[in-house]
């Protein structure tokens, strides 16, 4: 069973940077990954989107010029760098991930959740004002 586990959340105050890591615990190469977030009382949303290699990356227009996400397949880790945060970013974010095929090519240019079949238990983001 693939497992993904989130870490570098917290809390920081408005303008801040966090940077967020994703483990995969098999060889990352082998899956396209995003990460998602879910703010109390709203739907789960796409943040960013990385393909198998980290040349293609795809990103929200809530989040552009603020937020990077890059992977280290070495490593089997994927970040999301997120700088100027501000309250509406606060959220649990999670990872997620797919082995490749239709639903990684149809994650180069689209946040569907729904091209992403594993996911990590989540890790909260608090911006404070």
């Amino acid at each position: 069973q693939v497992q993904l586990l989130e870490s570098g959340g917290g809390s920081v105050q408005a303008g801040g940077s966090l940077r967020l890591s994703c483990v995969v615990s098999e060889p990352a190469k082998d899956f396209c990954m995003a990460w998602f977030r879910q703010a109390p009382g709203k739907e789960r949303e796409g943040v960013a989107t990385i393909s198998m290699t980290g040349a293609s990356e795809y990103y929200a227009d809530s989040v552009k010029g603020r937020f990077t996400i890059s992977r280290d397949n070495s490593e089997n880790t994927m970040y999301l760098q997120m700088n100027n945060l501000n309250p509406g970013d606060t959220a649990m974010y999670y990872c997620a991930a797919d082995r490749g095929g239709r639903r990684c090519w149809s994650a180069l240019n689209s946040l569907d959740d729904e091209n992403f079949t594993l996911w990590g238990r989540g890790i909260q983001v608090t911006v404070s004002s």
